[in-house]
């Protein structure tokens, strides 16, 4: 068969292998990325085709590919081309979505194989492969385990291929050395077992696309015509959704307006018995909107302007009192106390100093903004913390220099805070990671192509935060902190949280040397 012939499109496949079930045909079915293929590609093919009359492979989508920077090495149509060019594969497929369910009802095969090395479950860090059997199952197949010689294509890729900035290959072999991805991805799991106390500014991010017309010509002001929008929750409540990917037990203190549009959203993604958020009338709920060109594939999104709805004035007595109410109640609960401090207003003199005071690990992140520039500097708002993280603006604000060497900075700020973890995002130049046993590393960014910075930060500081709580070192911390800001860069604004499962297929990918 000619290679060309090979090729099932998604939508065509259902109806195409019923006809071939029809015909009495047993249909074997393989499903993975196959980046590279290699001898164990090849024994794996054979061993399933033996096992019936049609071999399909299924290839995920390089949209859907979770295995870090740098992947898939070969774009869809290479890797298409590559299998069907094998003669023991009959039919390739693209699927496009992420896991194998999809692709599983899509073939409905009598037989699915995956490699011997999955018939202990514990190797599938993902735990998809559980509810893959049950789909085959479901459907009438039955699951087979093939495969006599064990290769991997993501070591051989990390070893002899550019799929890698050299710096980040430098820095992820050295995590590797450190722990293997197996036990990290185990650390990583047991960030369920957390108690994590989240205090901090409830803003929500609105994006109104807009295509830009010209200027307009009574006078020189940018024209534009509306095209849609969409609101996003972001400041604590985005820090939330991404904590929530790792751990159930998540309680959030905040506060909101009475606005029923903000009780819905709220209500929609913190659950009763997470929410703790104190509403109040005379409080106006934050919104951040930004005008922006709409997103295009790769690129980094143009913002032409934003304007912010904040509440200028002080917050009431009644609401200081009442968080601090909440706070003695809820604090000894918990193992953590994580702070987003976005200089909104909750988090006045007391409520520091009564967090300060009596959480017994504190992660902090106080943040610098055009509305609070100048006002809410880290080491003038707070005394202490177990672990913070702040980027090279806030730096610069709390050493009151332009020009600094920034591991040392990084380490005095350390050391006046009293903190064992202290970690400085410079954007698409690294991150500065130092520790109170006087380690320091630096790691650069995992994710070229980014779309959106919104949020990044605080993604990197919800993952580190939590590694830094479990009592792990300072390179694995920053590590697990940067897949979670190579995560968040690809994502438009905080419409989505980072994802465990990308970040534990991404462990895997980039610590196999």
């Amino acid at each position: 068969m000619k290679t060309s012939n090979k090729h099932v499109s998604f939508e065509k496949a259902p109806a195409f292998f019923e006809k071939l079930r029809i015909d009495g045909k047993i249909i074997v079915q393989c499903h993975g990325t196959f980046d590279l293929i290699h001898p164990g590609h090849i024994y794996h093919f054979e061993e399933a085709k033996a096992l019936g009359d049609v071999l399909v492979v299924t290839v995920t989508g390089e949209k859907y590919v979770n295995k870090g920077p740098g992947r898939p090495y070969f774009n869809d149509k290479l890797r298409e081309k590559n299998l069907s060019a094998l003669e023991c594969v009959d039919y390739v497929v693209v699927i496009p979505f992420p896991a194998a369910v999809e692709a599983i009802e899509c073939v409905k095969p009598n037989i699915y194989c995956k490699g011997k090395e999955y018939m202990d479950r514990e190797n599938d860090v993902t735990g998809n492969i559980n509810e893959d059997v049950a789909t085959v199952e479901r459907l009438g197949g039955e699951i087979r385990y093939v495969g006599s010689v064990v290769f991997s294509s993501t070591k051989i890729l990390n070893q002899h291929f550019d799929n890698l900035h050299e710096d980040v290959k430098r820095f992820c072999c050295e995590v590797s050395k450190e722990v293997d991805g197996a036990s990290l991805c185990r650390a990583v799991n047991e960030f369920s077992k957390l108690k994590v106390l989240l205090v901090g500014d409830i803003i929500f991010d609105k994006y109104s696309y807009v295509k830009v017309l010209g200027l307009t010509s009574k006078a020189s002001i940018i024209s534009a015509r509306f095209l849609s929008e969409d609101l996003q929750t972001g400041g604590v409540l985005a820090v939330f959704r991404h904590l929530r990917q790792f751990t159930d037990n998540v309680t959030l203190i905040s506060m909101s307006g009475v606005e029923s549009w903000a009780k819905n959203i709220i209500d929609e993604y913190v659950p009763e018995n997470c929410n703790s958020i104190i509403s109040d009338g005379n409080f106006t709920t934050i919104v951040k909107q930004r005008f922006t060109l709409p997103p295009s594939s790769g690129n980094l999104m143009t913002k032409l302007f934003s304007v912010n709805v904040i509440d200028d004035k002080e917050v009431s007595p009644e609401i200081i009192n009442k968080v601090l109410d909440r706070l003695k109640i809820e604090l000894p609960k918990h193992d953590i106390v994580i702070v987003t401090d976005f200089g909104h207003g909750l988090m006045q003199d007391k409520i520091r100093e009564y967090i300060q005071k009596h959480a017994s690990f504190m992660a902090l992140n106080c943040q610098t903004n055009s509305y609070n520039n100048g006002f809410n500097i880290i080491n003038r708002q707070y005394k202490r913390a177990d672990c913070f993280s702040l980027d090279a603006t806030e730096i610069s604000l709390s050493a009151g220099k332009r020009h600094m060497d920034y591991t040392s900075e990084l380490d005095n700020l350390r050391k006046e805070l009293n903190a064992n973890y202290a970690w400085l995002t410079r954007g698409a130049i690294e991150t500065i990671a130092v520790m109170s046993n006087n380690l320091s590393c630096a790691c650069p960014p995992f994710e070229s192509e980014v779309i959106d910075t919104v949020g990044a930060g605080d993604a990197f500081f919800s993952v580190a935060s939590l590694a830094a709580a479990s009592g792990m070192s300072n390179q694995q911390a920053l590590f697990l902190g940067q897949l979670a800001g190579a995560q968040a860069v690809k994502i438009v604004g905080n419409t989505e949280p980072i994802s465990k499962v990308k970040i534990l297929k991404s462990i895997m990918s980039l610590t196999n040397f």
